[in-house]
């Protein structure tokens, strides 16, 4: 087995048939079929479902095409360190939908200055695909909130650790907190965003009552919507540090209630200095509430 074969392997996955893959690795087809010929019998076990056109990988091509992923970017990253402290390496990075999304740019930035053959790839998903593609090391690391289901085979730690407060449209006169959320529509996060559990029991927890006028999947336009002066909401306190608008801003919580982000990455990760850089630099510019490893 050599490096070669699991590249081909990768590339016929990635691809979705042999011919693709030959593209992608400059070898005719016939080439590609032979590698994995060879492969398949090296290690005495069928990798691909050909009943299927084009062939399908099975359970055990599935396996190999995961540690396949991580043999190879434990070879590139010795191959760096070998060279010496520059670093010329791939850093693949998946972020959710969240107000620290701007956060991400400028950690890449920073990163890239100290590092300045790194190439970084950005994607933005949900976090159930984030989760799976760093499983699978289609992602070398993924922002993402607490409580987002992190498997045993992968490492989370926050970077982020943040108040959450109450806003009101601009002119709101300062009220309590319980009065002001039950005098004013409340703008709200739909149910399926991790802030909106996190909400909702602390809104149980005090027995306060709000009256909904809208639902809402982003913290930028629940901002948008209490600037406006559509109601109140409880938004993450990076929401509004740099721009509040005038809009009134109240502690929520009793004891306060604070939400935390991540940065997920699989265990023993052969680009693990890169990782904590990453994760570091995105704490130094979370200022205050910034959590380091």
């Amino acid at each position: 087995m050599d490096t070669r074969q699991l590249r081909t392997l990768i590339a016929i996955a990635e691809h979705g048939t042999f011919a693709g893959a030959a593209r992608e690795v400059s070898l005719t087809p016939s080439a590609v079929s032979q590698q994995i010929l060879a492969l398949e019998q090296e290690l005495d076990t069928q990798l691909f479902n050909r009943e299927t056109r084009p062939p399908s990988l099975n359970l055990h091509g599935l396996q190999l095409l995961e540690t396949a992923r991580k043999v190879l970017g434990l070879v590139e990253e010795t191959r760096a360190s070998i060279k010496g402290s520059s670093v010329s390496s791939t850093l693949s990075i998946g972020s959710v939908r969240t107000s620290t999304i701007g956060l991400l740019p400028r950690a890449i930035v920073a990163l890239r200055e100290e590092f300045p053959a790194l190439h970084v790839d950005l994607r933005v998903g949900m976090s159930s695909g984030l989760l799976s593609d760093v499983n699978a090391g289609r992602l070398d690391l993924a922002v993402v909130a607490e409580h987002a289901g992190v498997s045993r085979n992968l490492t989370w730690a926050p970077f982020l650790r943040e108040p959450l407060v109450v806003i009101a449209p601009p002119g709101t006169p300062a009220l309590p907190v319980r009065e002001l959320l039950e005098r004013l529509p409340f703008v709200h996060f739909a149910s399926d965003v991790p802030l909106a559990a996190l909400i909702n029991n602390e809104l149980t927890h005090q027995s306060i009552k709000v009256t909904h006028i809208a639902e809402i999947d982003t913290i930028p336009a629940i901002v948008e919507c209490v600037a406006a002066g559509l109601g109140a909401a409880v938004v993450p306190d990076i929401a509004v540090r740099e721009n509040g608008r005038d809009m009134l801003k109240l502690p929520f919580g009793r004891p306060q209630v604070y939400r935390q982000i991540g940065t997920v990455q699989r265990a023993n990760s052969a680009k693990a200095e890169l990782l904590v850089a990453m994760h570091n630099k995105l704490a130094e510019l979370s200022g205050e509430f910034g959590v380091f490893l």
